[in-house]
């Protein structure tokens, strides 16, 4: 969405904290990204391992799939790693805003 004064309201002054980028191929912004030395992790449910091993990554991006259809296989295959949420076995997946909120804070617990 447009960083209009509704979502910058929702985003209670995150905005000016965390940089966000709009790309038109993700997959090269992917791997522009890594050749500046910044390590893609992408949120799963299959990750390989749980997101607490993000607060190990000094330069960090996160790359977030759609509500229910998840990251799409090409953006998968970019990534440097898949991490997944640890969550309920009642659970089947997490709203990709909390999800992203559980990224966002495992990240910065170094």
């Amino acid at each position: 969405p447009d960083e209009s004064g509704a979502l910058a309201r929702a985003a209670a002054g995150a905005l000016e904290k965390i940089p966000m980028i709009r790309v038109v191929n993700l997959a090269r912004a992917i791997e522009r990204l890594q050749e500046d030395g910044i390590e893609v992790a992408g949120l799963a449910a299959d990750g390989e391992t749980s997101v607490e091993t993000l607060a190990q990554v000094p330069r960090l991006a996160i790359a977030l799939g759609a509500e229910g259809d998840g990251l799409r296989h090409l953006t998968r295959r970019h990534c440097d790693r898949l991490v997944r949420i640890d969550i309920s076995k009642d659970s089947e997946s997490l709203n990709v805003s909390i999800a992203a909120a559980i990224a966002l804070y495992a990240a910065q617990q170094n």
